[in-house]
């Protein structure tokens, strides 16, 4: 593999302990600060692909993160460079405050208080959230959940940011802001959706899955020229 690239991936496959397969010998790379869409219909393999970029899958193939395989030995060096947010933001928000929500990275990792406070205070102020530190996530909207999540990650200053259906359950206007804030950040982001909308606002290239298989790779405004591929891969 190349040298540079922020993500390479070769013949990436998985298969369920049931049986299912959901990849099948997937290959492309990102280079640092690209975004771009994996898109398919349901089950096309895309938040397999993402839980495969930081080893919470372990697959076939081959993963590189800036370099660095994705092995289990690496894995910790891995996840300190990948974010990984879930579709659903309570699947990874379970502390009493916002404020512990987003600074349990850093504790885990035996970062100092002072440190904690300071890395806190700017993650939620680049996500909108400034002055949410005592509140409860358990009580925030959607689309406050899913910036608190996204501040997790900003507060660990990953290189990459790997987003399932980040705009899943928003209204227009949560997926608005959602957008705009993702459209701020310099960090390479991989983003799994089947929201067109998103991948023309905010990404320049689209990898396309249908059965977890990669059926189409290219730059954005391309791609969705392609209604018939669309069709084909439930997008339309």
């Amino acid at each position: 593999m190349s040298s540079g690239k922020a993500v390479e991936i070769r013949n990436l496959s998985f298969r369920y302990p049931d049986g299912k397969t959901a990849l099948k010998d997937v290959s492309f790379d990102l280079d640092p600060g690209e975004r771009i869409a994996i898109m398919g219909g349901n089950g096309a393999g895309k938040s397999t692909l993402l839980m495969c970029l930081n080893g919470v899958l372990q697959s076939a193939g081959e993963i590189l993160i800036c370099g660095t395989p994705v092995i289990k030995k690496n894995y910790k060096p891995v996840r300190q460079k990948v974010g990984l947010l879930f579709q659903n933001a309570d699947d990874q928000l379970f502390c009493p405050t916002v404020y512990d929500d987003v600074a349990f990275g850093l504790r885990n990792r035996g970062e100092k208080e002072d440190v904690i406070r300071r890395k806190v205070t700017e993650s939620l102020h680049a996500v909108g959230l400034r002055g949410f530190e005592r509140r409860n996530a358990f009580h925030l909207s959607v689309g406050e959940k899913k910036r608190v999540a996204l501040a997790t990650a900003l507060c660990m200053e990953v290189e990459i940011l790997a987003l399932d259906e980040p705009t899943s359950s928003l209204d227009p206007k949560g997926k608005r802001e959602l957008t705009d804030l993702l459209k701020r950040y310099s960090q390479t982001q991989i983003i799994a959706t089947h929201d067109l909308h998103l991948a023309r606002e905010l990404c320049g290239r689209i990898v396309i899955l249908a059965n977890g298989s990669k059926i189409a790779d290219g730059e954005t405004r391309e791609i969705l020229k392609r209604k018939e591929l669309l069709l084909a891969a439930g997008l339309e």
